[in-house]
């Protein structure tokens, strides 16, 4: 008997630590959770314009929808401490984009200024969900007069695809004017903050002269790896030639070669918001 009460005294501590146990990380999670909701809850109610002097939080591609707004960072586009005591910077505020858009950039990866920028495009919404594969172009394209599901038309001349294989939309020209608010005066460049997903969120100055440059890093340093994109262009450049087992593309690699198309490789670069 005092074996049997031995065992159930054991068997009850068990059981009681166990329960325990994940009573106590069911209210760490709760509390992680909570965190969260409150820190989103705080940042939704701050507005359309946002100052520059915040904590910096980014996303990843595949959730850019549901946190974009988490994701502006500002504090790694404010000048450092020891910037400051040296240099006064005018206050600048930024307005946030509803959700993350993409520039595909052209320049040497280790240069933070050059000269280019009107070569480059803007995705005003992540072309990949609405593009179309390779595999699927004849029945999916082709035969819908070039025009795919999600209502982009595609140039058989000149067309784009991305890391898994997908035909994109082609990106339109990125804005390099923006407007004062104030006097309403056409400004020659734009202003907009960017980042690779990884270490540095910064801001992108794009001139109507072309010239491009970026406040800290080069442009390796805000390009996104994992996102890879191309343009293939020709006369005899057709989806069918591509080699559907180069595909998908490893983060920081190069586009494949298609046959019968002249390539051209783009920077990916998440864009948070711009500055207002």
């Amino acid at each position: 008997a005092k074996q049997v009460r031995s065992n159930l005294c054991r068997l009850y501590l068990r059981v009681w630590y166990h329960t325990n146990s994940v009573i106590q990380m069911s209210m760490s999670m709760i509390s992680i959770i909570g965190s969260f909701v409150f820190l989103s809850s705080a940042l939704l109610q701050q507005g359309e314009a946002l100052s520059v002097d915040g904590p910096s939080i980014l996303s990843r591609r595949a959730v850019v929808s549901a946190l974009s707004t988490a994701a502006l960072s500002t504090s790694a586009i404010a000048p450092s401490a020891a910037n400051a005591a040296t240099e006064e910077k005018p206050k600048r505020s930024f307005r946030r984009y509803p959700s993350i858009r993409f520039i595909s950039a052209l320049g040497d990866p280790k240069s933070s200024s050059g000269s280019g920028s009107e070569t480059w495009g803007l995705w005003r919404d992540d072309p990949g969900p609405r593009g179309v594969y390779l595999k699927d172009y004849d029945r999916r394209l082709e035969a819908n007069n070039n025009v795919a599901p999600a209502g982009w038309s595609f140039d058989p001349t000149d067309w784009w695809v991305e890391e898994h294989g997908l035909i994109m939309s082609t990106p339109e020209p990125l804005p390099r004017k923006s407007v004062n608010k104030e006097t309403k005066e056409i400004i020659p460049e734009k202003q907009y903050v960017v980042t690779g997903d990884r270490e540095i969120t910064t801001v992108l100055t794009v001139r109507d002269d072309g010239t491009w440059e970026l406040e800290k890093g080069s442009l390796y340093d805000v390009t996104h790896l994992p996102c890879r994109s191309a343009a293939y262009r020709g006369d005899t450049c057709a989806p069918m030639n591509a080699n559907l087992k180069d595909f998908p593309v490893k983060p920081g690699a190069e586009m494949p070669v298609i046959n019968g198309c002249a390539k051209q490789d783009y920077a990916v670069l998440f864009v948070l918001g711009e500055v207002v």
